[in-house]
């Protein structure tokens, strides 16, 4: 469970992160950089496509600056990967949600803007 979120700061399990992060049900990953600082490519969830979620939760930052284009949409509906895109602090609660309901979700969230 993500345990607060403020802007550039993300408390999770009691470890406070200050940059960008991929959260899984059973670890986090740290210092999360895409190919292109505001926009989310297929490329940049490897690790996340990898792991076969059933939804994947996107936070776009606190005031929605990080895109999800088209295409990246596109590919995750391909692979059976559900996908949700809000503002971070929305989607910080949709992931703790979908976690305490037993979802195999991953949440890739930008801190900042």
């Amino acid at each position: 469970m993500i345990d607060a979120y403020r802007f550039g700061r993300m408390e999770v399990g009691g470890t406070v992160y200050e940059s960008d992060l991929l959260v899984f049900p059973e670890r986090v990953q740290p210092e999360w950089w895409r190919k292109t600082g505001h926009r989310l490519d297929i490329e940049d969830l490897g690790t996340v496509r990898a792991y076969g979620p059933d939804v994947v939760v996107v936070g776009t930052g606190a005031y929605g600056v990080m895109e999800v284009p088209d295409a990246t949409r596109a590919r995750l509906r391909d692979d059976g990967i559900r996908l949700v895109v809000e503002k971070t602090a929305d989607a910080v609660k949709h992931f703790n949600r979908l976690l305490a309901g037993g979802v195999r979700v991953v949440g890739a969230f930008h801190l900042t803007c």
